[in-house]
């Protein structure tokens, strides 16, 4: 398969004046393109920074990225990044919330509306496009986020915690639109979280990572022989508690 991200000894350090803290430390993988791949570690461990890392916003202290097999030092229009919270603003429609980037990044052409028009339509929010973030479900906001995400069309997806503001409920539902979407586009996703069943069910690997300094201590491949996948049949197959109690086990070392 192909590469589309590689990071090589990637290493971060913290500094100040009493001491000096390492965060990550030799961090090297290759993402497959297409791949949904879970990272998961203890809390503090260096997760999100190691995100911010691979969308350019921090700089590590070492090692390299290589984006497409070309080496990357700063913020690539190849990854697009989707936080926590879906930070849709309130005073504009959900079909101006979802050009915002392409508009900050100048990229709006007859070419991208249509593109956004295509993803509204496909994915279930194109009637909503003149109503504001406050008339959505907590769902449809976070969907409108990843159509704001894709807008740009990037190769690479980052999620940090993307589902975690969401109630129980709502996230399960919501974690089915989002992988069937990411699928569909044909993107390859990294999403930092610290659910286990999330990252089972969404992953085709899940990368355990160390206490800090963050090191990866083990990488799953995360297969379930289903033909139609989704996050939900996930949880309901029997290789599920087999993959949890690995991973929990790995964690707990």
């Amino acid at each position: 398969m192909e590469e589309v991200l590689r990071l090589e000894n990637i290493s971060k350090l913290y500094q100040d004046e009493n001491c000096e803290t390492v965060a990550i430390k030799d961090f090297t993988y290759g993402f497959q393109k297409g791949d949904f791949v879970s990272i998961i570690g203890p809390s503090g461990c260096g997760k999100s920074t190691l995100l911010s890392i691979i969308a350019g916003l921090e700089k590590a202290s070492s090692g390299k990225i290589f984006i497409g097999g070309v080496e990357s030092s700063g913020v690539s229009d190849s990854i697009g990044y989707m936080l926590q919270k879906d930070y849709l603003l309130d005073w504009r429609t959900i079909q101006s919330n979802v050009m915002f980037g392409l508009e900050i990044k100048h990229m709006v052409t007859e070419e991208s509306k249509a593109y956004v028009e295509r993803l509204l339509k496909t994915y279930g929010l194109y009637e909503f496009k003149d109503k504001y973030p406050s008339q959505l479900s907590g769902g449809m906001r976070q969907r409108a986020a990843l159509i704001r995400t894709l807008a740009s069309n990037p190769d690479i997806l980052l999620l940090d915690e993307a589902f975690s503001a969401l109630d129980y409920q709502t996230r399960l539902s919501v974690t089915d639109d989002v992988y069937s979407i990411i699928k569909k586009e044909g993107k390859t996703a990294i999403m930092v979280t610290h659910d286990i069943p999330e990252s089972i069910s969404m992953s085709d690997k899940v990368i355990v990572l160390s206490h800090r300094p963050a090191t990866i201590k083990k990488v799953y491949d995360i297969d379930f022989d289903l033909e139609n996948r989704t996050p939900l049949n996930c949880r309901e197959n029997p290789k599920f508690s087999t993959f949890f109690d690995c991973i929990w086990r790995e964690l707990n070392k």
